[in-house]
């Protein structure tokens, strides 16, 4: 049998248990040209949050009584397509079930030789193509820029911060809590880490970037942009990957107020969706795993079991009771 959690009920504000409902289903048979795969992981994301939605986005809505939207990473069991082939590893969205039947499209195979299974949705999965691309086609890196990243401990975050170091850039990190900064200095890297929550965000950035900023990877939004878009460098590059602290309000998303600064100093903010470089996914894939064997670039997931605690485990996307990628396995063998 397959369990699935289907998406039952559009939430206002955070989503709650009654968002999802757990069914138990026969495990699907396939179509000539689909392959089954016997999921192990999903992936889970601020983005879901979003897909919840209706109205216009960079991706269709789920529908009502669809399985829940996710990264998934498996294996092959069955299979009537000739890419694929049974006992392969593979990646894609599979959503949040045990057993997925797929044409394939969008999935891709990885080898568990030369990296976990959660890592293949984590730093060589969305989340590190996101970072990869974000912070170096639209951020534009070059050495010696002044880096300021939010959500610093988290799956892109993190990333993005290291990726910066490795291009010579001075970074620093915003995150919550001593032991989240304590981590992006101590383990990952970074020059420094402003604690929001115990910190005053203000005044720690300004001694942390003197002469201001050249980019800044904004994955919350909110208040912190606000302060940021003070301590802008003449032609500094803003990337708008995520605004987390947005994400469930029940009012108007808060935008900006000082954003006046972009025409000061000549900046631009840029939004950026990682599926526009799907088609170069394999060119960041092999280059994080280069940095990754070289000990260059560390990675953390942050792993649950139980498909019945998904509801629990996505809220610690927005709680911040995780370390690193939030990641759910969801096959019990």
């Amino acid at each position: 049998m397959n369990k699935q959690l289907l998406f039952v009920k559009r939430p206002k504000g955070e989503a709650d248990a009654s968002t999802w409902s757990l069914e138990t289903n026969p495990i699907p048979e396939i179509s000539e040209g689909e392959i089954l795969v016997k999921q192990h992981y999903v992936s889970l994301d601020p983005a879901m949050r979003g897909w919840m939605n209706e109205g216009k986005s960079y991706i269709a809505p789920m529908e009502i009584g669809s399985v829940m939207r996710a990264g998934s990473v498996g294996e092959v069991i069955a299979s009537k397509n000739e890419r694929f082939k049974v006992g392969e590893y593979v990646s894609g969205h599979g959503g949040v079930q045990q057993y997925a039947a797929t044409d394939g499209k969008g999935f891709y195979q990885v080898d568990p030789k030369l990296a976990p299974l959660p890592t293949y949705i984590g730093a060589l999965g969305m989340p590190g193509m996101t970072a990869f691309f974000g912070i170096q086609e639209v951020g534009k890196i070059k050495e010696g820029d002044v880096v300021v990243v939010s959500g610093a401990a988290g799956a892109v975050g993190s990333i993005v911060g290291q990726i910066a170091k490795i291009k010579g850039c001075h970074v620093v990190g915003i995150a919550g809590g001593a032991e989240k900064c304590t981590y992006v200095v101590d383990e990952l890297g970074f020059d420094a880490c402003i604690d929001y929550k115990n910190e005053d965000v203000k005044a720690r950035l300004k001694e942390t970037c003197p002469k201001g900023l050249d980019v800044y990877f904004d994955n919350v939004g909110g208040e912190i942009l606000d302060i940021v878009l003070g301590r802008l460098r003449m032609r500094a590059r803003i990337v708008i990957c995520g605004a987390i602290s947005q994400y469930n309000n029940k009012e108007a998303v808060k935008g900006p107020s000082n954003y006046l600064s972009l025409l000061v100093n000549r900046a631009s903010m840029t939004g950026m969706v990682v599926f526009d470089w799907a088609d170069r996914y394999q060119e960041g894939a092999l280059q994080m795993g280069q940095w990754m064997a070289q000990g260059k670039l560390k990675t953390r997931e942050d792993v649950y079991e139980g498909i019945e605690n998904f509801p629990e485990t996505y809220n610690r996307l927005f709680s911040g009771e995780k370390n690193g990628k939030l990641v759910l396995k969801v096959i019990e063998k």
